[in-house]
């Protein structure tokens, strides 16, 4: 995963995920023999190939990935001299047999800051044009300006076969939603599934990708090289210069030789070793993903309660990365001194960070502390870098009130300390693995699901279109999904009061908010009509066999056909699988700010049942969880036995309570997404599945999520109801009030009855014959 960048102008689109990390630049082989067809790096398929591995070097990245006789070696550089990133695919077939590949590109194209595309994507993609180039295998992207003074550069994808003896002419996508498919996601996206060329689309599309697929033939033994470039410049012009220019064969062999030595003179210039390089790229990590080996301890975050704006008062705007170095002793310049040249490094290769540096030392040798380390910054920084933006900010400790020391630290992504020895030392001992739940022993052996064991029953729906239609009381509007089916686009019910809403879906996904829709989500809003991903998800597991599926067409769907009711306020998920039929509506109070997620389970079967039921949910507790999710802080309140979040660094919201509780009296939790979903996992197949139950872990500084499995035991014939209630309070008393009124089954039976006559009362003054 990963992005290109122009100093704040993102090129492609990147979220920072540490657990799923499943955004960026992707390229995909076919094996057009087989059919088959996997990625040359892990994401996005991360399926287990023959051989894969990757290293990491000064100005280079490198790949190697086998899979069905067929090796892919990928090198990635950016040249020093041209806004270009060339990827290099060095395609070998090592069997005994011609081999009929197709190679084919994918990126998501932003060309504006990334901070206000993540606030609204879909909106923004909008404005972006496409242009392709077929005989330079080329697509071109701008943005058309919105002002008279705007001006946005162009970007440039090429994919270039280097032996045209061995190749057919491109094809090309630039809409996303062709590329993908509804309800799809790039793990198998339908322009790998079908066969044929890419559709050629351009234009002003919807939501702009570039695309770009060749048909390779390659003999027994024989090797081809493919140049994928990704470039910027100011003007059209200047962009197909850089085409023209890295069509070049060795044009484009330059650059690798070119980054490598731009790459050894600034080590040189920085006094920085290769080894040293190395170490200051492995921090980076940190930096670009919050891990929480490298913050500050759990208990120090939890005891922030100032927001972003208490940052001010010390020259940090709290818009980019902080990290901080405490330093005690004179005698440890030397880790001052190394941090400096990282910073340096960092600044180089395009990362800004806020560097802090605090003088911690006995009061008589402070100010000799705290000169000795600015003495350091201006020999070693290039440039006026003290207490500027993206800069180094040297402080004393006395300075510092006790209560910003617990906010800057708690909001550094990675934090060291002169005590704890060099930086080397200090980042080796954070990076111990965790040690694994056990996974989940069913039983009994799964047996072999049968489709078609549950038939939708017939239903007299008005102005039926083939995947839905109304009831005929016009109360409802059911969308009826067979196997493989989907709505053109998401079909959703808006389900709000006057301070709370949701939107749903007929996959069932969903994303809630309380007070304002935009400042305040509780879930993810991921505003993307193709995928219509969602940070809401509810699972039923058969315990005996361990097999499990989603009571909604999304994320884990089931083999059988699903039905979605939307009603006035309130929304309907009908299902059947494995001789268990379910039943989930979701409707959000009249009044209060709740929302209700009751699942119905009726055991259609001659024997007793043993089930679980999970529900998830990814808190966001501001507007995106990139910004956001570093800064939640969860526990389990031991009166109601909720899940509590909130996020002191959040200035419009200070002191809110998000909370997620589930109804039944036996269950399991955890706080934390990566422990739920798993590294590079998913929720359609989330590893919280797999386990038999959760470790009850919450705090700070995890990935934060709520979730909950209640564990069911149902005689044949008979039905059990489980309540899930999402909701928020400006505080924990409210929170708890809250749930003491509506918590249980009765409480949520009873404010469903009232969303009933609510919306009868709104409605049913005036009817149209």
């Amino acid at each position: 995963s990963g992005c290109g960048c122009l100093q704040n102008l993102a090129l492609t689109r990147w979220r920072e995920d540490a657990t799923r990390d499943h955004s960026g630049t992707f390229f995909f082989i076919k094996n057009l023999r087989t059919g088959n067809f996997w990625s040359t790096t892990w994401q996005p398929i991360c399926q287990d190939l023959d051989r894969y591995g990757g290293t990491y070097s000064q100005g280079m990245a490198e790949f190697r990935a086998v899979q069905d006789q067929i090796e892919v070696h990928t090198r990635i550089a950016v040249s020093p001299e041209d806004d270009i990133e060339l990827r290099r695919m060095t395609i070998s077939n090592l069997s005994r047999h011609n081999q009929h590949l197709e190679l084919t590109s994918y990126a998501e194209v932003v060309l504006m800051d990334p901070r206000a595309e993540a606030s609204h994507p879909a909106y923004h993609g909008l404005f972006v044009q496409t242009e392709l180039l077929p005989d330079k295998a080329t697509i071109l992207c701008t943005r058309r300006p919105r002002a008279a003074k705007e001006h946005w550069p162009w970007l440039l994808h090429a994919l270039i076969v280097r032996d045209p003896a061995m190749e057919t002419p491109p094809s090309f996508e630039t809409d996303r939603g062709q590329f993908i498919g509804r309800g799809r996601t790039l793990a198998a996206p339908v322009a790998l599934t079908k066969a044929g060329p890419l559709s050629n689309s351009s234009g002003n599309v919807l939501d702009p990708i570039v695309a770009v697929r060749r048909r390779i033939w390659l003999p027994p033994g024989q090797s081809i090289t493919v140049d994928a470039l990704m470039g910027v410049d100011e003007n059209r012009a200047g962009a197909m210069a850089l085409v023209d220019k890295y069509h070049d064969h060795r044009l484009a062999e330059r650059l690798f030789d070119l980054a490598w030595t731009h790459n050894q003179v600034l080590l040189h210039q920085l006094r920085i070793s290769e080894a040293q390089a190395q170490l200051f790229g492995r921090t980076a990590s940190s930096i670009l993903y919050s891990d929480i080996r490298g913050r500050a301890s759990p208990s120090l975050i939890a005891r922030n309660r100032k927001g972003a704006t208490g940052l001010w008062s010390h020259g940090i705007s709290g818009d980019l990365p902080i990290v901080l170095l405490r330093m005690n002793d004179l005698t440890n310049l030397s880790l001052a001194r190394q941090m400096i040249r990282a910073y340096a490094y960092w600044r180089h290769k395009g990362l800004r960070v806020d560097l802090v540096i605090w003088a911690e030392a006995f009061s008589g040798y402070r100010q000799n502390l705290l000169d000795a380390i600015i003495g350091l910054v201006h020999g070693g920084a290039e440039g006026p870098v003290l207490d500027q933006s993206g800069g180094i900010f040297v402080r004393n400790i006395d300075q510092v009130p006790e209560e910003d020391r617990v906010l800057i630290q708690s909001s550094a992504r990675i934090i060291f300390n002169d005590r704890f020895g060099s930086m080397a030392e200090q980042i080796e001992r954070r990076m111990r693995p965790e040690t694994p739940l056990p996974d989940h022993s069913p039983d009994l052996k799964a047996a072999e699901i049968i489709p078609g064991e549950s038939e939708i029953p017939h239903r007299n729906l008005i102005f039926f279109n083939g995947l839905g239609g109304f009831t005929e009381d016009g109360r409802e509007y059911v969308t009826l999904l067979h196997p493989g089916r989907a709505t053109p686009a998401p079909w959703v019910n808006v389900l709000a009061n006057p301070s709370f809403g949701s939107v749903v879906s007929e996959s069932g996904s969903a994303y809630t908010w309380f007070a304002n829709a935009h400042q305040f989500r509780l879930t993810p809003w991921h505003n993307d009509p193709v995928s219509d991903p969602s940070g809401e998800a509810f699972y039923i597991r058969d315990e005996e066999t361990g097999r499990f599926w989603s009571p909604t067409a999304a994320p884990a769907r089931g083999i059988n056909p699903y039905v979605c009711r939307h009603g006035l306020g309130y929304s309907v998920f009908e299902h059947t699988q494995d001789q268990l039929f379910s039943e989930m509506y979701t409707y959000v109070a009249t009044e209060a700010p709740l929302k209700f997620i009751t699942i119905r389970l009726r055991n259609l079967a001659e024997h007793t049942r043993r089930l679980s039921v999970t529900g998830f949910c990814e808190w966001v507790l501001g507007e995106n969880r990139q910004r956001c999710a570093m800064h939640v802080v969860t526990r389990v309140d031991p009166q109601s036995g909720a899940i509590f979040a909130r996020n002191a660094f959040l200035d419009d919201f200070p002191g809110h309570v998000a909370f997620f509780h589930c109804s039944a009296a036996e269950r399991t939790l955890t706080g934390n997404r990566a422990e739920f979903i798993g590294r590079n996992g998913s929720l359609a197949a989330p590893a919280a599945m797999k386990r038999k139950q959760f470790s009850n872990k919450v705090g700070a500084g995890l990935d934060p999520c709520a979730a909950l499995r209640a564990y069911l035991t149902i005689p044949p014939a008979q039905q059990l109801e489980v309540v899930f209630v999402l909701g928020a309070a400006p505080n924990e008393t409210e929170a708890r009030a809250l749930l003491r009124a509506f918590g249980g089954t009765d409480g949520a039976r009873q404010e469903l009855e009232k969303v009933w006559q609510v919306w009868k009362h709104r409605l049913g003054g005036i009817y149209v014959e």
